[in-house]
């Protein structure tokens, strides 16, 4: 091996060796720690834990130690210390922690993507060109490079001296973007945030779902939202999220029925009207299907396993 090689193996590794004991220090005696550098969480878990399923917003997903598996429609995506997970739309995934123990316990991170932010840096910028790689253009697993760790690694840093979070994190954050910006996956976000591209044309109609959706949708309707026919909007849309717009929606609604339930102590047939199901002995079979019981039992078993 060459010396500049082995530096760099070695600057890499040095790197993902310190954002695992980063997170280790801030997760200490908890599964999960909602910091107050917005968008950012951090992950701890000490046994491989159960599918679960879950809107993802855009977001980078990076693992200090352990691995996890993620699922979207029938497709899985397995990634590590060694490759982060990035998404570029809410999506409706199931996860899954495969590798994790008291002695190397799992430590993971999630920073939402600031989209806005992301098509601000590309104004003026000279980005490379190209199609984003894998055949989803809403989610990919790519190498981790040691810059990325370094800049993590100093975002979390800020939890520090919470007095410096308001004006650094945004720097640390736009430094971030850029570099993802500048790698593997970059063509994966200027295809989401630039008008004109398909990719941006179903991220809108995205956002409208989620915005509506416990209404009645029509494809022919949020095709047209998007300029495209409803047969495109149908391929470009299926090959972003790995299902079709009517299983997102119905994806989204039961995740939000869910949550309902968990957090707001609604009853289940209460949040089935709520999230637009007209029939509650309907809602029951799809939640039983998607969440493996029915809506009641299935939100016990969640509580006690908070509680425990």
């Amino acid at each position: 091996m060459n010396p500049a090689g082995g530096e760099a193996v070695g600057e890499l590794l040095g790197e993902r060796v310190s954002l695992a004991g980063r997170i280790a220090r801030w997760t200490a005696g908890r599964n999960m720690f909602e910091s107050p550098i917005p968008g950012l969480n951090l992950h701890r878990w000490e046994t491989p834990t159960e599918p679960t399923s879950y809107m993802l917003p855009p977001s980078i997903c990076l693992i200090g130690q352990g691995r996890k598996r993620l699922f979207l429609g029938e497709e899985a995506y397995v990634y590590d210390a060694h490759r982060y997970l990035i998404t570029s739309v809410d999506l409706p995934v199931v996860t899954q922690i495969i590798e994790a123990s008291s002695d190397a316990p799992y430590l993971g991170l999630t920073l939402e993507l600031d989209l806005g932010l992301i098509a601000q840096l590309m104004v003026g910028q000279d980005m490379p060109s190209g199609r984003p790689s894998g055949e989803r253009l809403g989610i990919a697993v790519s190498p981790v490079s040691a810059p990325l760790l370094d800049a993590f690694n100093r975002l979390i840093d800020l939890l520090d001296t919470p007095g410096d979070v308001p004006a650094l994190a945004p720097l640390v954050k736009q430094e971030i973007f850029y570099r993802l910006l500048r790698g593997d996956q970059g063509p994966l976000l200027r295809q989401i945030t630039s008008a004109g591209n398909h990719g941006y044309r179903i991220s809108r109609a995205i956002d409208w779902l989620k915005a509506n959706f416990s209404k009645p949708v029509k494809v022919e309707e949020l095709a047209s939202r998007a300029g495209l026919s409803p047969s495109a909007f149908h391929n470009h849309f299926r090959a972003m999220t790995a299902m079709s717009p009517l299983q997102y929606q119905k994806r989204m609604r039961l995740n939000e029925a869910r949550r309902l339930m968990l957090t707001e102590h609604v009853d289940a047939s209460h949040a089935a009207f709520r999230v637009g199901y007209e029939s509650p002995s309907q809602f029951s079979r799809e939640y039983s299907r998607q969440f493996g019981a029915p809506p009641m039992r299935d939100i016990k078993n969640l509580i006690q396993d908070s509680a425990g």
